[in-house]
């Protein structure tokens, strides 16, 4: 057991999953705020934000942050920075000194199979298939996703391809939030894509799946063709979830909107 920071009292408020652009993904719980691969400002490396930009002050307070890996658009240290240095960040392991030494104060690594609670929240890392590297020069860590439980059962993916092993997570799961693009014209190993997101869903058998990771992020420059197909990664992992997991809703969320649990 790894022991996280649990919040302050707090008003119990409805469950809800505010889906904020690429893999930043507000859960409320049981009163408990999560906060997931913050990205909050209009650009990251090459790549610029194609909706508005997050308000901080939905955000703000969170009793944790779920990193999954050390890629730039995933752990971008300006938007953990405007979150407040002394938020309790969960993070893979092999990446908590180089945080510490970024002057983060409140950082606890995991390894899958370990667990964090949080305000009551179980949060237990589980594994991912990506390259969690942070390049060039930086730390190494292994790519994670999250299972976070307390009656209800959350699985975020981070970024992942499709691996056999998700099955294991089947029958502990209301909500699955699960990458479908990413934020060029292809997608490198690594990732999903609708048609596999959709055949990760049908080995999950979640309640709900929401589709993340698209529809935020484009490299500076991009054509007109690319801006005007944002939209499609969720409209086409939810004809394929029809297809392959007709049991599973699929509930498409904007940037900034939001559904109850």
């Amino acid at each position: 057991m790894v022991d996280g920071a649990p919040g302050g009292p707090r008003a119990r408020t409805a469950d809800r999953i505010v889906f904020l652009g690429h893999a930043t993904v507000l859960i409320e719980l049981d009163g408990v705020r999560l906060l997931t691969d913050p990205l909050l400002g209009e650009r990251v490396a090459h790549l610029r934000r194609q909706t508005a930009t997050v308000d901080v002050s939905v955000v703000a307070d969170p009793d944790a942050v779920l990193i999954s890996h050390l890629h730039y658009d995933h752990l971008d240290l300006s938007s953990l920075r405007l979150l407040g240095r002394d938020t309790p960040l969960l993070v893979p392991t092999g990446a908590g000194a180089w945080l510490l030494r970024k002057g983060f104060t409140s950082v606890t690594e995991l390894g899958v199979g370990e667990v964090a609670m949080v305000g009551g929240l179980e949060v237990t890392a589980v594994a991912a298939r990506h390259d969690g590297r942070r390049r060039p020069g930086g730390p190494r860590a292994e790519a994670l996703g999250y299972r976070i439980c307390r009656g209800r059962g959350i699985y975020f993916a981070g970024d992942t391809e499709l691996f056999a092993d998700m099955r294991d997570l089947r029958g502990t799961l209301d909500v699955a939030l699960l990458p479908v693009a990413g934020w060029g014209p292809t997608l490198g190993p690594g990732h999903m894509d609708p048609l596999d997101a959709a055949r990760a869903a049908r080995l999950l058998e979640p309640r709900i799946a929401i589709p993340i990771h698209w529809g935020t992020l484009l490299p500076v420059g991009a054509s007109r063709r690319l801006r005007g197909g944002l939209g499609e990664p969720p409209r086409l992992f939810a004809e394929c979830v029809a297809s392959l997991a007709p049991s599973v809703e699929v509930r498409i969320l904007a940037p900034g909107q939001e559904t109850t649990l």
